[in-house]
């Protein structure tokens, strides 16, 4: 499966009822798909590529920020 194929399955997967755990291995996992789709952008600079990548950070700063909860005073 290629990059932008994986990265098309990740945006659609459901991210509610997820554990703890499950939410970390998302985020590195959107992470990974980033910086790969990265790579590939470095070379051929595709506005679509950038279209994706901004798509899966807002995925992964919507996980990240429920890993970290709500700040206490």
């Amino acid at each position: 499966m290629s990059i932008l194929e994986e990265a098309a399955v990740f945006e659609q997967a459901k991210m509610s009822n997820m554990s703890t755990s499950d939410r970390v291995v998302a985020s590195r996992e959107a992470k990974r798909l980033i910086l790969a789709i990265n790579e590939i952008y470095k070379k051929n600079r595709d506005a679509e590529l950038m279209e994706t990548m901004k798509r899966l950070t807002e995925k992964k700063r919507k996980i990240e920020k429920r890993l970290k909860g709500k700040p206490t005073v």
